[in-house]
């Protein structure tokens, strides 16, 4: 283990880098049978680039096909996986209600079609992720190197009105979803900084059941998933400022909906998407990226998307899919993970985060919902007027309208002067454009 599973960033804790790991060999289907050559080779890579860390993706369809039937021998892999980033002084995080990726759904039988059950909400379903929940933490408790658990990769998107076969939720069922599973963590698992991850809905989608308060007060740390295929890039441009400096966008705006200002933030996933980018752009994209968000003050680390590129006999990937890796197929580190790996000493060591002393108003109603997510998403009057406060050489922080109207509020945050977007300006463009295939 390199840097320990400390969560607090204090000030002279260095800075987490790490991937999030996509198996060279078979991607993430390596769980049918796993390889534990291919993977200390893929960890090999990794660490030859600096990175202290991983993030893995057992599939759920692996661990768990029926409710009732956790398989030992894919919880043992999980474990073994977890080891073998030891050796090579990687920390591993883990998800584990797994989930989506990439495009692709992985949901057990026992919940869709015939037997078809509400993930979120269904007596069943919920007894049936607390059991893999505990399991799966009583086997990697004792690692020295486990990071703790996220609960899945991004699956608020199966409450969404877009997905094709949505559980739709409201934003008390979604938290009731949430703390049940991490209070199953922390049982199974205890003292261990567990937290969730949602894309970007949660923060650019009205209506949308999870919410910037779900994000950013439940769990040890608040995740940040940040993709500029989500309307910036085709608005803004691939390297504009707004697309440079999203991912710094998505931490101070999760900073303002924060109760504890000392709270973490994991940039957990970012990445350089081929429909955005030319390959030539990704590596200065990637190291303008990095060094935005390392300025803001509370920042755990950085865990890129991804380790490796997709390999190109694996059909039906969305195309930005196969070339997101630091590492290509055959084992080489790709000119984005050079750039990685040459930025990485330069950030390690924490320096103050610049003084942000002007905020924008984020209006939100008595729950701390915002009146208009939409404001918030690329285009958004709120969205602007941050690409605005850029352009004018201005590093501004948010703040709610509750915590606007709070003279103790705002001197507490250090805010001495606010903007007030008008929500009757802008127009947001949000849509997540990795799920596209070619037919």
């Amino acid at each position: 283990m390199t840097l320990g599973t400390d969560v607090a960033p204090r000030g002279d804790a260095p800075l987490r880098f790490g991937a999030n790991y996509t198996p060279s060999k078979e991607w993430m289907h390596s769980w049918l049978d796993l390889d534990l050559d291919a993977v200390r080779r893929d960890f090999a890579g990794l660490a030859a680039l600096g990175l202290d860390h991983v993030r893995i993706f057992p599939l759920w369809t692996v661990l768990q096909p029926n409710r009732t039937l956790i398989r030992e021998k894919a919880v043992a892999d999980v474990r073994a996986v977890v080891d073998v980033a030891a050796e090579f002084g990687l920390d591993a995080s883990v998800d584990v209600i797994q989930g989506h990726l990439s495009s692709f759904d992985f949901i057990p039988s026992w919940l869709f079609t015939w037997h078809d059950k509400n993930m979120f909400t269904h007596p069943q379903a919920l007894s049936g992720q607390v059991a893999l929940v505990e399991r799966l933490g009583t086997a990697l408790a004792d690692a020295p190197n486990f990071l703790g658990f996220t609960l899945g990769n991004e699956v608020n998107q199966f409450s969404a009105a877009v997905h094709p076969s949505p559980w739709p939720v409201s934003p008390a069922e979604a938290a009731g979803w949430l703390t049940t599973l991490l209070d199953a963590a922390e049982r199974a698992a205890p003292g261990l900084p567990h937290v969730h991850s949602e894309y970007d809905a949660a923060w650019y989608m009205d209506g949308h059941g999870f919410v910037p308060a779900h994000a950013t007060r439940i769990g040890a740390m608040t995740t940040v998933h940040s993709w500029i295929f989500n309307g910036t890039a085709q608005r803004y441009g691939g390297r504009s400022a707004a697309s440079d400096r999203h991912a710094e966008y998505m931490i101070e705006l999760s900073r303002a909906f924060a109760t504890d200002p000392a709270r973490p933030v994991w940039l957990q996933e970012v990445g350089a998407p081929s429909n955005c980018l030319a390959p030539e752009e990704m590596p200065d994209f990637l190291e303008a990226t990095v060094r935005a968000a390392a300025r803001t003050e509370n920042l755990w680390g950085v865990t890129w998307w991804c380790s490796h590129d997709v390999a190109r006999s694996l059909a039906d990937y969305p195309e930005l899919e196969y070339s997101l890796g630091l590492i290509d197929q055959e084992g080489r580190a790709k000119p984005i993970g050079e750039r990685f790996a040459e930025v990485i000493p330069t950030l390690r060591r924490r320096v103050p985060a610049p003084a942000r002393t002007t905020a924008i108003v984020v209006e939100v109603d008595e729950d701390d919902v915002p009146l208009s997510r939409a404001a918030l998403s690329p285009g958004g009057a709120v969205f602007q007027a941050w690409v605005d406060a850029c352009a004018a050489g201005q590093d501004v922080a948010f703040v709610t309208s509750r915590v606007a109207a709070d003279p103790a509020g705002l001197a507490a945050r250090g805010i001495d002067a606010l903007i007030r977007p008008d929500l009757g300006t802008g127009s947001g463009v949000y849509s997540s454009n990795n799920t596209v295939v070619a037919e």
